[in-house]
This record gives structure tokens, sequence and C-alpha cells, in this order.
């Protein structure tokens, strides 16, 4: 999945100009917490957040405090065309809750952590009425598609499987299934030597 997918595109912005009172202000109005600053031409050069602006409001009252002065210059940035993994990765690391979005140095949208959520949520199904089976898999060549078979053999239908990043010989997979009896399923997994640790209808 990429960027442009889910970004949100032409996003609402403001100019280096702007005083921190109206830029809190349009970001009330939207109910937005992240807002790009850009020049002529949509060009992004920089990037504010509701708490910083919140933090600076009462120093801009009492000084010559500007959004230039508390704006991320040169903030972090992904394209559109970057695979949303990217934006995840950059989020946890830099512990950023949004990142603009920019295509020939022009801002084109912007993506935040509820985007990427939200995108979670649907890959997985998590929203939808689902069945679960949680088993070890170890690293014998085959494995993994033997309990793939075994599972739709005895009519489990896999939406989503998502497993830890434990080292390869004892790693937890999650199968997301489309509702069905599990009992069945779990018996024949253990038959066939899977440890299973969690069934749910």
């Amino acid at each position: 999945m990429k960027i442009h997918d889910l970004m949100i595109p032409d996003p609402i912005t403001t100019t280096e100009n702007a005083s921190i009172s109206d830029a809190i202000e349009l970001m009330k109005i939207n109910s937005i917490r992240h807002l790009p600053v850009v020049s002529k031409g949509n060009r992004l050069i920089g990037f504010v957040t509701l708490a910083d602006l919140k933090q600076g409001l009462l120093p801009s009252l009492l000084g010559d405090i500007s959004l230039s002065d508390l704006m991320i210059k040169n903030p972090i940035v992904i394209d559109p065309d970057s695979d949303i993994e990217a934006a995840a990765r950059l989020i946890y690391k830099h512990k950023i809750g949004g990142i603009p979005v920019v295509k020939n140095k022009k801002l084109v949208g912007i993506i935040t952590e509820t985007d990427i959520l939200r995108a979670f949520i649907d890959m997985m199904g998590l929203l939808t009425t689902s069945s679960r089976i949680d088993l070890i898999i170890d690293d014998r060549a085959g494995r993994f598609r033997t309990a793939l078979q075994i599972i739709n053999d005895m009519g489990g239908d896999i939406i989503s499987v998502g497993m830890t990043g434990q080292e390869a010989s004892k790693r937890v997979y999650y199968f997301r299934l489309a509702p069905c009896k599990t009992d069945v399923i779990r018996s024949k997994l253990e038959k066939e030597g899977f440890e299973v640790l969690n069934a749910m209808d």
C-alpha cells in the first residue's frame, strides 16, 4: 500500500507570517493537530503541531516569538509513492504524529499516525467479525505451508496473518479467519504437532 492511497491530499496549511493564535484557531476549527507551513507555490518550509503552538502562545504574547520560531524547519518528509511501512517506521523511530508528503519539493498531502493505524486495522480485519487461531510455527521447511493447508482444509477462510518478531525457531503466528468453529481446526493442528496457543470462534 502506498502513501498516496492513505494520505490526506491538499491539507490545510499556513504561512510563516501567520500569528500563533491564528494558527491555533485554524487547527481547532478544522480538528487537526499538525499544520504544514508553506511558502509561495505550496513549497513546504516548516511543520508545527498544536502542542508546540500552545506552548508558544503565552511567550508570544509577552515577547517577540513568531510562528517561524516555533515551526520545525526542514521536517521529516515522505514521497507519495513510498510504501506505508516507510511512514510507519519514520513515525515510530522519531516519535512523531504526522509527516508531510512532498513531491518535487511541493506539499501534496500529510499522513498521520491515525491514518497508519486505520490502515493496519483495515488490513488485519480487526473491525470485522472474525475468528482467530494463534499458534507457534517453528523454522522447519514447509511448516508454515502445512499450517495454512490444515486451516484451509478444515474450513478456515484466512483474512490476515500476523506474527511476532521473535526468532524464527519459535515464532507465534496469528491467523484471523472469517467466522467459523475453530475447535476442529485446533484439533487437526495439534494432531500434526503444532502448539496452538489460542483459538477463538
